[in-house]
């Protein structure tokens, strides 16, 4: 193993800021093949051809292709993001198939254990397939000797503005391990976001609580928070990219500040000044723990009663038992707790409360595991993260005495059957309200969008909806979401933006690139590869708007026929949402191409062609033969 002081000691050059690295004047690109044809070289000819390839170009930085895989929380993702951002800026394509990248990046997550089995599987894989690797996150910060992590380079979490470094000392052969805390790395970094309208904004790193089962503290270490201006700065850059919700995320949302002389009420209320006045730009506060924020309850709430500001909060209470929670050293009671949860539902209209659960805890009693039911049952979370304890290796509760595995299965099992009984959002059928649209569902149908109280929204509505605001019905709802229609739209975004969005949220990956489909960046950037821009057209317009080049330099019937055809069929997908009269399946049937007059017309005259010149064709036969 060498220390990358050393490698890159004068290489750097040129002033570049950390993470930034300027780009070389050339750079060799990978070839690429048609997934629509078969490949004629065969399997033998391809892997020959690949390794020719790849000994040309794999002592050129920038020239290949990088698997970024990532596990655990918010603020992992947001490093993800950052990662990619700066891979593709200094020209790395990013690919969501690890047996095309050259090299894997994995960013590990240290609170579960079976994430961290996940990585381990992963990161054997990878060795497997002799491929280089660079595993960055939690796990190798806070367990930088475990044996999985051998013979790998390592980026701590504090160091990702130098990934580029760690990946081309990678590529070179060499293993490298940054994992010296030296500062937190800056928020102007370049980013490629896995929802290009999400903006995921850590605000600190670290925590100031000791739990007894908690190895994050040990990996993101003691509080370190980013100052107001900075984080104010990034939050007006991100609303001029047309980024639409805004989640502060961290290990402890409501510590911010305080190792810095400042608190995070102060914070939100500097943020919520610069967040758009139409509402356009929604914010989500993150993960806090009931602690840091009693004194601060109704400061808190002011804020989040904002009309931009999601009336929403994540405060995880691990137990119902006040002797449990002691054993875990929350910091707080069971009373405690209740006071968060009962002020702000006082103070906030429509206040929606997540919370976690961790079954099992070592010492937990039947009457500790009651007391837990008890509280849920009082106050019907509408979500609730439900977990068995994992003992994580070096934390205090690792050394305490363990429930049995199937007493602690078996709590599992009851506690989310007694939350699945709940029906959180009963009685909010033929409701208006407000959402703001981000997402598409997984069924490829419904968009996904969020009301003030971060109720999850689904409705069929064309991807020019993405990013904007509508007001919708409630026509039903579910155990986990409820179904809207369409009423009015209160604000538009471009499309050219909402297109690009659907070609990031199709891909299974955060950073689904190839070298044939660019990365989604946050701006319309030509592909890391240098061969081509993003494309920019949804599903449904992409068959119609490939006509368009043709379409405006012909002045036949047809070309007239197909551009009427085009503006109806679109005018109908944006009639979807504002006509409110349609049920779901009409509205499924809206994405259907129907065969109107028009259509009847263009396949009339196609037929009457074809007809014509097969009788021309025969005239002229039989002229020929006579």
């Amino acid at each position: 193993m060498e220390d990358i002081e050393d490698l890159v000691a004068g290489g750097g050059g040129g002033g570049a800021p950390p993470g930034f690295r300027l780009p070389l004047t050339a750079v060799g690109v990978k070839p690429k093949r048609s997934r629509n044809r078969p490949d004629k070289l065969g399997d033998e000819k391809r892997s020959l051809y690949k390794d020719s390839v790849a000994s040309h170009c794999s002592n050129i930085p920038g020239t290949q292709t990088i698997y970024i895989k990532t596990f655990g929380c918010s603020h992992n993702q947001s490093d993800s993001e950052y990662m990619a951002g700066q891979l593709s800026a200094f020209g790395y394509c990013l690919s969501d198939n690890p047996e095309e990248a050259d090299l894997w990046l994995i960013n590990t997550c240290t609170v579960k254990s079976p994430s961290q089995s996940a990585m381990e599987t992963l990161i054997t894989k990878c060795k497997s397939a002799k491929r280089p690797l660079v595993v960055a996150g939690c796990v190798p910060q806070g367990s930088r000797d475990l044996k999985e992590l051998e013979g790998v380079s390592i980026v701590g979490v504090q160091q990702i503005d130098r990934v580029v470094e760690v990946v081309e000392e990678t590529l070179k052969g060499h293993e490298v391990r940054l994992l010296h805390r030296k500062r937190l790395p800056t928020l102007d970094l370049p980013k490629v976001r896995r929802n290009k309208f999400i903006e995921i904004l850590p605000i600190n790193v670290g925590c100031l609580g000791a739990c007894t089962y908690c190895k994050t503290k040990h990996a993101r270490g003691h509080l370190g928070s980013y100052t107001i201006d900075s984080l104010v700065g990034r939050v007006k850059t991100v609303i001029a990219d047309g980024v639409r919700e805004i989640w502060l995320s961290s290990e402890d949302t409501g510590a911010y500040g305080r190792d810095i002389g400042v608190n995070l009420p102060t914070l939100l209320k500097a943020i919520v000044t610069v967040l758009p006045p139409d509402e356009s730009t929604m914010l989500r506060v993150g993960m806090t723990n009931p602690p840091f924020i009693l004194e601060h309850l109704k400061e808190i709430a002011e804020v989040l009663r904002h009309p931009c500001v999601y009336s929403f909060l994540h405060v995880p209470v691990q137990s119902g038992s006040d002797a449990v929670l002691t054993a875990m050293n929350r910091e707080y009671t069971v009373s405690e707790f209740r006071t968060v949860v009962d002020t702000l539902t006082e103070l906030v209209p429509g206040m929606q409360i997540a919370t976690d659960i961790i079954c099992g805890f070592p010492g937990e009693a039947d009457k500790d595991f009651s007391e837990t039911i008890g509280l849920v049952k009082e106050y019907k979370f509408p979500q609730v993260h439900i977990s068995q304890f994992y003992p994580r290796p070096g934390t205090p509760a690792a050394r305490m005495k363990k429930i049995p595995s199937t007493v602690v299965k078996q709590r599992s099992r009851e506690l989310t059957s007694v939350f699945e009984a709940f029906t959180p959002y009963s009685g909010m059928e033929g409701r208006l309200e407000r959402i703001w649209i981000t997402e598409i569902a997984t069924d490829g149908i419904h968009l996904v969008g969020h009301t003030k109280g971060y109720i999850q929204v689904l409705v069929v509505a064309p991807d020019s909806m993405l990013g904007t605001s509508a007001i919708v019905k409630i026509t039903s709802v579910g155990r986990w979401s409820v179904f809207g229609e369409g009423i009015e739209t209160l604000n538009s975004v471009n499309q050219e933006t909402a297109s690009t969005n659907r070609t990031c949220l199709d891909e299974a990956s955060a950073f689904s690139t190839t070298c044939d489909a660019c990365s989604c960046s946050k701006e319309a950037d030509p592909c890391a590869c240098g061969a081509q821009s993003c494309e920019e057209k949804t599903v449904e317009e992409a068959p119609l708007s490939r006509n368009d080049t043709w379409e405006d330099k012909t002045t036949t019937l047809i070309g007239w026929l197909l551009r009427k055809r085009r503006n109806r069929v679109k005018k109908r997908q944006e009639s979807v949402i504002v006509s409110g009269h349609n049920s779901s399946q009409e509205l499924v049937s809206e994405r259907r191409v129907e065969w109107g007059g028009i259509d009847r017309a263009l396949l009339g005259g196609m037929l009457v062609s074809l007809l014509t010149i097969a009788a021309l064709v025969m005239h002229l036969g039989a002229r020929v033969s006579t």
